[in-house]
């Protein structure tokens, strides 16, 4: 259930970013759909779009609430990191995923990467994940990076 908009709503294109994230989520859940599409490609790109976009927020959260509350930005920046752990792993499945033959035809036939500054659109994600990742790497060590288990070892 999603609560009314406020008049006094600081945030309102944050409140849209996620509204529009559980119309998504509801049309690919709906019962009365067709069968229910597989995730591809294009799909995941724009999930990493919004996952990057979500990492340099929670990064620029995290570096103005420290100074004065430092608990509260240690975990801010503690999300910032597992939303990381995410982004990488849609990365990941991107890369997993076989790529449409219409999208690559009509990729070849009218794209020319050498045009395009950002490269070949296959690529963008890559670049993407590149950028977020060095911004993360900058102010994390790699032990933070490590997924961490909940669970007691014996």
């Amino acid at each position: 259930m999603t609560s009314p908009p406020r008049p006094d709503d600081a945030y309102p294109y944050l409140r849209a970013a996620s509204a529009g994230i559980r119309h998504h989520t509801r049309s690919l859940d709906s019962p009365d759909a067709a069968p229910p599409r597989r995730a591809d490609r294009l799909h995941l790109d724009v999930l990493h779009a919004h996952l990057t976009a979500l990492l340099h927020l929670l990064d620029l959260l995290a570096e103005t609430t420290r100074p004065p509350y430092p608990a509260a930005g240690r975990h801010l920046a503690t999300a910032h990191t597992r939303l990381w752990q995410a982004t990488s792993e849609v990365h990941s499945a991107f890369h997993l995923l076989p790529a449409d033959s219409a999208a690559k035809e009509a990729e070849a036939s009218a794209c020319r990467p050498e045009r395009l500054p950002e490269g070949p659109p296959v690529l963008t994600i890559c670049q993407r994940h590149l950028a977020a990742g060095h911004v993360l790497r900058r102010k994390t060590t790699p032990t933070d990076l490590r997924p961490h288990t909940t669970a007691c070892a014996r």
